[in-house]
């Protein structure tokens, strides 16, 4: 997975911040960039009352996407990306582990919603059924199962849906500095 990163291994909050200031312009299938996208879950978890934690985790759970070297539309080329696991892997030092694990989770919770509500999958962007396809489709009654032992699978379902949400070209937004002493809240001690 390492090789297919395009940024540095980030060290610091800074650097998780000039990475959505680098590569936020970025698509990824969506009519919105990675950036927007980013400021709109996060600002549609705020709106519905949302905990902090939710709030930060809805903003960087997609920061995998910003950080691979795959190209904007892999997903219409048959690639999968892994970007959860390339998230998660570089969230998981510098933020508390529900952060790294909404990244880690949110796929998985795709996944688990379409199997577990019918009408869930028709409510999918057509950038996410492509890429659920490469993903492995709805989860299978024992992956379902593994999935509800997650220790922040309650987390990873509400971050999925305001995914879900956060697809919606011209919405204006708080900016990105708006969201910075809140997701600061979330580093880690000596992170």
């Amino acid at each position: 997975m390492a090789a297919h990163y395009n940024v540095e291994v980030p060290h610091t909050f800074d650097d998780v911040v000039t990475t959505y200031r680098n590569h936020g312009h970025r698509h990824y299938g969506e009519a919105v960039t990675e950036l927007q996208h980013a400021l709109q879950c996060a600002t549609f978890a705020h709106q519905a009352g949302e905990s902090s934690l939710v709030v930060a985790a809805a903003l960087l759970h997609d920061y995998g996407h910003l950080c691979h070297s795959l190209g904007e539309q892999i997903a219409d080329e048959g690639v999968d990306a892994r970007h959860e696991a390339i998230g998660h892997a570089l969230l998981k030092d510098l933020f508390v582990e529900e952060i790294a694990d909404a990244a880690r989770l949110h796929v998985a919770a795709k996944r688990y919603l379409c199997l577990r509500e019918p009408d869930y999958h028709a409510s999918l962007s057509e950038a996410s059924r492509i890429s659920l396809d490469l993903q492995g489709g709805p989860m299978s009654d024992d992956e379902a199962r593994a999935f509800e032992l997650e220790p922040h699978v309650a987390l990873a379902l509400r971050v999925r849906r305001y995914d879900d949400m956060g697809k919606v070209p011209g919405m204006r937004t708080p900016d990105l500095d708006d969201f910075l002493p809140l997701l600061r809240t979330f580093v880690r001690p000596g992170a």
